[in-house]
């Protein structure tokens, strides 16, 4: 029998393009045994019809609060009442305000006050509405009431602009609501860096890299839905943090040293994926550097190998890493791999035609000592999965050699 069979789940459907995935939403739903149900509002009728969720669903569809019919029991409290889970998908801006301020103007808001059921929520939108203060103070209000906010992912939009705003796959919300996938880290604490770092060189510049962290933030969530407690020390961006994931977030490399060893002790595994700069200027001036001379000289200083002191610590997690080059790929990693003493290294090109930094697609090579692993070109989503289990089955034979 399945896990999560008979699971009551109410789906609220609010009005976005995103609407669409809505329905094979419920189909990843169903497939885990559960009896979902679906309510529209007006402008999510607009996208994708009623009955086209009746048929997906088995079950009536209700669109309107004041249905005299339905009404007759009440039965917007009823809904609430039976739902043991509820997620609305997609969530729009619109929503997202109207659930933060308490509305109950029609029978989506009015369903989600009156329910006591976990509250789910995969937003969808514009990138600049998800960007906006209001936005994100309406959504950090629900976060502190208990929703559990899935996404949004990062990528192209429907409106030709790119960034975070995609409604989260269907079946990565699906996963989120109704696990199915093999607990292979339940137990473990996970320590993992994302994301760059910026080195100051005056108040307004900084040295950098092309990070975006995309990775780094799917790998963390992956990595949670794995069973693993996740604890992510991101650099400088704009990324939403992973649900259930605690999130630090620091801007040079000597704060992320620092973020490191404060916590590495209490982790299991510790993930380095974040491109940490290997220098830093010698001084920062305290005001913008002004133009005088033809030539500028900068004087550089190492920043601590954050990876290599963990993988040598006495009592040291199962160490991964990161090798991101643009030639000679496997060589490198490989020697990176030994010379750092690591449990594993995930490799991969930048800089060209296709995945690095900056791209919604990568491809991997994983490297341990006496193995490896391709992982080909496909969305950072699915690519930190198959990386996570890849990482959860190597832990395990560490582990238990280990023990």
């Amino acid at each position: 029998m399945d896990l999560h069979a008979g699971t009551r789940v109410l789906l609220g459907v609010s009005g976005g393009i995103a609407a669409y995935k809505a329905v094979d939403l419920v189909r990843r739903l169903s497939e885990r045994g559960a009896d979902v149900r679906v309510m529209l509002t007006d402008a999510a009728a607009a996208f994708v019809t009623p009955l086209t969720f009746q048929a997906v669903s088995g079950h009536p569809v209700r669109t309107t609060l004041l249905d005299p019919q339905a009404e007759a029991g009440m039965d917007h409290i009823e809904l609430a009442r039976w739902a043991e889970r509820l997620v609305i998908a997609p969530a729009t801006a619109d929503v997202l305000a109207r659930l933060a301020a308490g509305f109950a103007n029609d029978l989506l808001t009015t369903v989600a006050l009156a329910c006591d059921a976990p509250l789910y929520l995969a937003p969808a939108m514009n990138q600049a509405m998800w960007r906006h203060p209001a936005t994100q103070h309406n959504v950090n209000i629900l976060r502190a009431r208990g929703a559990q906010v899935l996404g949004p992912a990062v990528g192209a939009q429907a409106c030709g602009e790119h960034g975070p705003g995609r409604m989260l796959e269907p079946l990565e919300i699906a996963e989120a609501l109704l696990p199915r996938a093999a607990r292979a880290l339940e137990g473990a604490c996970v320590l993992l860096t994302a994301g760059p770092t910026r080195e100051p060189l005056d108040p307004v510049r900084f040295l950098s890299n092309r990070s975006s962290g995309q990775m780094g933030f799917a790998l963390a969530a992956a990595l949670r839905e794995l069973g693993a407690s996740v604890v992510m020390i991101a650099g400088p961006t704009a990324l939403p943090t992973p649900p259930s994931v605690e999130r630090i977030d620091v801007e040079t490399a000597l704060e992320m040293y620092l973020a490191v060893m404060t916590r590495v002790a209490d982790c299991d595994v510790f993930v380095a994926t974040a491109a940490v700069a290997d220098y830093r200027p010698v001084n920062v001036a305290e005001h913008k550097i002004k133009k005088h001379a033809d030539e500028f000289t900068l004087h550089l200083v190492r920043n601590p190998d954050i990876l290599g002191e963990v993988a040598a610590l006495t009592a040291s997690p199962f160490t991964v890493g990161f090798a991101a080059e643009t030639d000679h790929v496997i060589d490198y990693a490989r020697a990176k791999l030994q010379h750092k003493q690591l449990n594993m290294i995930a490799a991969n090109q930048v800089g060209g035609a296709q995945g690095g930094f900056e791209c919604t697609d990568n491809a991997l090579t994983v490297i341990w000592d006496d193995g490896q692993c391709e992982l080909p070109m496909q969305p950072k989503s699915q690519l930190a999965r198959q990386l996570a289990q890849c990482i959860a089955e190597r832990y395990q034979i560490y582990h238990a050699s280990s023990s």
